[in-house]
């Protein structure tokens, strides 16, 4: 089946005792049990939920796996997966990753004894093996990052982790698998936000992981019951609801997307717009050959960060607020909001730096309230 019928319809059979058609919000915490050790695949929450399951189903098969393992946050997916090193053993990340997950693993995991080296993007595709050795466990993986929108080489990455013995895990969160399928590169592991395009509406927070290895899966599954950073039912039904409407909403959101990077790469108040689909982008051949498309979010950089703050709360339709992937549009300050943990880095966001998620609004709508926000600026020179 296409990727739109299996959104709908993979792991979301109609419910044999109702016939509902959609998969119900099974709100409970335990289950009766026919006698000891004998049930109907579920005896308590934590462990598995059917509304988890139907979900977990899903996705597993929008990115084309055979396991998937959802998570309470993309962080509690990013938690677990650091349970797969050893302290001593090392992870390599794309340096520019996202601020929580380096205020995870700089203030939580290296005080324990993991190690962590930050690689630029610029040398992942064709420096990486020099910076693994067999003390690699992990490759950590943005593409495209957030928030400068640098792009990676999966195949290229894949094929260096693992002649180093490592496994290579793609954070697939700003493409989403209806526009990149990171396993069929050669990645190990694919990681998701929820929270963000897959959930879609910004009412939900939700983390996912996908794997096709059945030893990574069963040891996932082992530490998500034990671990417990497990989504309520609620919230993966949420999530269920909103990856129905996935394969259209990417493809509203990224012609908007390509409407806004166009609208700002000729406007004189914007130093230098970050859109993989722009053909000037470093990284726009390879998003050309591994992505459908190229995704909606659009960073640029102003003349100086008072300008890019200035800016932020200028707009009206665009709203101030972390987060993304949502159907409304999203602008932020990545230095001072969602990477401000990274501050003093080497690698930390630049202050003039805006990040947006551009919502499915009008694109008329969107572009006008952009160009009201960077004429104010003109205007005030």
């Amino acid at each position: 089946m296409d990727f739109e019928t299996r959104a709908i319809h993979a792991g979301q059979d109609p419910d044999p005792a109702t016939g509902a058609i959609i998969t119900p919000i099974y709100q409970t915490s335990t289950f009766v049990q026919e006698a000891v050790g004998v049930h109907k695949g579920y005896d308590y929450a934590r462990v598995a939920n059917p509304t988890r399951s139907a979900l977990q189903v899903a996705l597993a098969s929008l990115e084309n796996a055979k396991h998937g393992v959802a998570f309470s946050s993309g962080l509690g997916a990013t938690t677990t997966l650091m349970h797969l090193v050893d302290p001593g053993q090392r992870v390599v990340l794309i340096a520019d990753v996202y601020g929580g997950v380096y205020r995870m693993t700089s203030q939580v995991y290296e005080p324990k004894g993991y190690r962590f080296t930050y690689v630029p993007a610029n040398e992942f595709d064709d420096n990486l093996a020099s910076h693994l050795d067999e003390d690699v466990r992990l490759v950590w993986v943005e593409t495209p990052s957030n928030p400068l929108l640098n792009v990676v080489d999966i195949r290229k990455a894949a094929k260096a982790a693992h002649a180093a013995g490592a496994l290579l895990v793609v954070d697939n969160t700003f493409a989403t698998p209806y526009l990149q399928q990171p396993l069929e590169l050669g990645a190990d592991l694919v990681v998701h936000s929820t929270t963000k395009y897959l959930g879609g509406h910004s009412d939900v927070v939700g983390g996912f992981v996908a794997t096709n290895d059945d030893a990574l899966a069963d040891r996932l599954y082992f530490l998500q019951k034990s671990l417990g950073a497990v989504p309520g039912p609620f919230d993966a039904w949420l999530v269920l609801r909103g990856i129905k409407t996935l394969a259209v909403r990417m493809r509203a959101h990224c012609e908007n997307a390509r409407r806004v990077a166009g609208f700002l790469d000729g406007h004189d108040a914007v130093e230098r717009v970050l859109w993989p689909g722009l053909p000037d982008h470093p990284g726009h051949e390879v998003a050309r050959t591994q992505m459908r498309d190229f995704g909606a979010m659009v960073s640029f950089l102003t003349e100086t960060e008072e300008e890019a703050v200035e800016l932020v709360a200028r707009t009206k339709l665009f709203q101030l607020a972390e987060s993304l992937g949502g159907v409304e549009s999203l602008i932020e300050h990545p230095a001072r909001m969602t990477h401000a943990s990274t501050a003093g880095a080497p690698f930390a966001p630049p202050g003039n730096l805006v990040r947006l998620s551009v919502g499915i609004e009008s694109a008329d709508d969107l572009v006008a309230d952009l160009e009201a926000a960077l004429a104010h600026r003109t205007a005030s020179v």
